[in-house]
C-alpha cells in the first residue's frame, strides 16, 4: 500500500492502550524461542495454536525477506548482484547488547550469501570470535577497515552507534541502503520494515 510503517505506529499510538511494538528481526530466547515450547505442549494436549505458529513462520522468514528485497532494490537501480560488495550492520540478537545467541541477522546474511555476494558484517557489540564459532561468519569489529564502495548497506540492529551514522561513507555511486528497524531518516534511505 505504500504507506510508511513508522506513520501507522504514530496513528496508532494516539490510542490510550497502544502497545508501540516495532518491526524487525525479533531474536533471542524469549521470543525467538520460548513459543515454540508452548506450542509444542499445546499440541500435546489437542490444541493447534495457529496464532503462535504463524507468528513464528514470520518471524522466521523476515531475515530472508530483507536480504530478497534489498536484492529487488539493487536490480531496479542497474547494479550487477554477482560478487557485489553489501555491508550488514549489526548480528547480535538485540541492540546494545553483545549476546549473539538466536539472533536473527543471520539470517539476512545467509540468504544474501545465496546470491553469491561479498558480505562484510560490522558490529562494534559482538565477539568476532564468537560469531566465528557460532556462526562460521567472519566479523569487522573497527569501522576503521570497512570499505567505502558498498554497494548495499543494511542497518539489521539499531545500536546507539549506528543511530547517528552516516551510511553515505561506506558507499560509492548508485547504491542501496535498508533500515531493518527504522531508525534512520526515510529520505536517506531506499526502504525499511
Amino acid at each position: 500500500m505504500d504507506i510508511d510503517t513508522n506513520d501507522v505506529l504514530e496513528a496508532a499510538g494516539t490510542k490510550w492502550n497502544f502497545l508501540p511494538f516495532r518491526p524487525g528481526l525479533v531474536g533471542g530466547h524469549c521470543i525467538g524461542v520460548d513459543p515454540y515450547y508452548l506450542a509444542h505442549k499445546a499440541v500435546e494436549l489437542g490444541y493447534n495454536p495457529e496464532i503462535i505458529l504463524a507468528g513464528r513462520r514470520l518471524n522466521d522468514s523476515m531475515g530472508p525477506f530483507v536480504a530478497q528485497e534489498t536484492i529487488k532494490l539493487m536490480i531496479k537501480k542497474g547494479i550487477s548482484v554477482s560478487n557485489s560488495n553489501i555491508l550488514v550492520l549489526g548480528i547480535t540478537f538485540k541492540e546494545d547488547c553483545p549476546d549473539i545467541r538466536n539472533t536473527r541477522a543471520i539470517d539476512i546474511i545467509r540468504e544474501l550469501e545465496s546470491y553469491s555476494v561479498n558480505v562484510d558484517i560490522f558490529d562494534p557489540w559482538a565477539s568476532a570470535e564468537e560469531v566465528k564459532y557460532e556462526y562460521g561468519v567472519d566479523l569487522t569489529t573497527e569501522k576503521e577497515d570497512l570499505k567505502n564502495n558498498y554497494d548495499a548497506v543494511i542497518l539489521a540492529v539499531s545500536h546507539k552507534e549506528f543511530k547517528e551514522l552516516d551510511l553515505d561513507q561506506f558507499v560509492n555511486g548508485i547504491h542501496v541502503k535498508f533500515d531493518v528497524k527504522s531508525i534512520l531518516d526515510r529520505e536517506n534511505i531506499d526502504s525499511r520494515l
